[in-house]
């Protein structure tokens, strides 16, 4: 019984971990469209105009491309740090544990992407809506 609680607390800890790498890879993703807000709720209606110029040069620019590898290289250190506090640290290990590896990576990834949706298009947009930011 002991070995499943202590099984249990790994699990849990690795969950910890990982939900961390996702929700930072996705703040990283969305900082195209979340500076704008936090300065409209900040500065107020004063700024919407240059929040507005701010949203449309970042997400038009260049920025939001490297935001989006940023965010990527984020998951994917976050996952190598993973894997190698779980003992995951030589190729053959790897080879070893391939499914799990694989899993988890999917599974991260997928929902890094889908918590980035909510947030950038859902979130974003109803406290956008709920300021009257010209954007939404």
């Amino acid at each position: 019984m002991d070995s499943e609680s202590a099984q249990d607390e790994d699990i849990l800890s690795g969950a910890k971990s990982l939900w961390k790498t996702i929700g930072l890879g996705a703040l990283t993703a969305s900082m195209c469209c979340f500076p704008s807000v936090i300065w409209v709720l900040f500065a107020g209606s004063s700024a919407i105009v240059a929040a507005d110029q701010l949203s449309n040069d970042l997400y038009y620019g260049v920025a939001r491309p490297i935001l989006y590898l940023v965010a990527l290289g984020m998951v994917i250190a976050g996952l190598i740090f993973h894997f190698r506090s779980r003992g995951i640290c030589t190729l053959d290990h790897a080879k070893r544990e391939r499914r799990r590896i694989v899993n988890t990576s999917l599974a991260v990834i997928t929902i890094t992407l889908v918590t980035y949706m909510v947030w950038n298009y859902v979130i974003l947009d109803l406290v956008g809506i709920a300021l009257g930011l010209p954007w939404v």
